[in-house]
């Protein structure tokens, strides 16, 4: 049996009702293309990055930092989902970072020597657009007191909600998710600063997966906008469409790496 996992944004139980039937739909049509060994339901028992390089993977979405990083050569970039939310524009997604609605930063450079929280170091948008709005602040070496990794965008919105952290980069999905399905949340958080934009989180499949595969899947997604069987689960993930994209389109993520480093900041510290 392959492998999905497309459960990125799952934060809510809506959402994951959501995800499961939007699973069950394109599964359902690769089936009845002809496609073996599809499964019945995503995959959960791993965690993403392992199913990115599972063998027999037939569908996962993936960050597009990590994607540049290490999997460029060793996935196919299927297409790119197009949300609905702020601070999305087309394929392209940005983050917002947050401090607390009663903090007295007016500005990114007031931040300098407080506490930010990161969701992992290989995140775009917890870690990667974040480092890109602070590099050219921190004119080489550190810029935060101190740094924790919660291991989550929730979990970091937690972090700065209780005071653990000051600041974290929270990417516009999450957090306008969480605005929807869990408003209290973010009930005690503002928008300090926005980053730039960059390419969203890929749907990818196995080098494995043939060409006429890779068709039919593209095929499939791009389906979905106008399925009337899927308008609630359109409307409960916020999604508007897919788009393909090239590999050309993520290396700006890489870019923005290359900046940092230039400027004297490879790691947000």
């Amino acid at each position: 049996m392959r492998l999905s996992n497309i459960a990125m944004y799952t934060g809510q139980p809506p959402l994951v009702a959501a995800t499961d039937a939007l699973w069950a739909y394109i599964g359902d049509r690769l089936r009845k293309a002809g496609v073996a060994d599809v499964p019945e339901t995503l995959e959960k028992g791993i965690t993403h990055d392992e199913a990115w390089v599972q063998p027999g993977m037939l569908l996962a979405q993936t960050c597009g930092f990590p994607y540049v990083k290490y999997l460029r050569g060793r996935v196919q970039l299927v297409a790119t989902p197009v949300y609905d939310l702020p601070g999305c524009d087309g394929p392209s997604m940005r983050s917002f970072i947050i401090v607390r609605k009663d903090s007295a930063i007016e500005a990114l450079a007031d931040l300098r020597g407080l506490t930010a929280a990161i969701n992992d170091p290989g995140s775009n948008s917890g870690s990667n657009l974040f480092r890109a709005a602070i590099a050219p602040l921190a004119k080489g070496g550190s810029f935060f007191g101190r740094v924790i990794e919660t291991g989550g965008h929730l979990r970091s919105i937690d972090a700065v909600t209780d005071g653990r952290a000051d600041v974290a980069a929270i990417d516009c999905i999450t957090f306008g998710n969480a605005k929807r399905f869990d408003p209290d949340r973010v009930a005690d958080i503002r928008i300090l600063a926005e980053t730039v934009s960059g390419p969203g989180l890929p749907f990818i499949t196995g080098m494995e997966t043939s060409a006429e595969e890779l068709t039919l899947l593209r095929q499939i997604l791009s389906g979905i906008a106008s399925e009337p069987t899927l308008a609630d689960v359109r409307d409960t993930l916020s999604l508007l469409r897919f788009e393909v994209l090239g590999d050309a389109d993520y290396e700006a993520l890489a870019e923005l790496e290359r900046q940092a480093i230039t400027l004297g900041y490879p790691v947000i510290a």
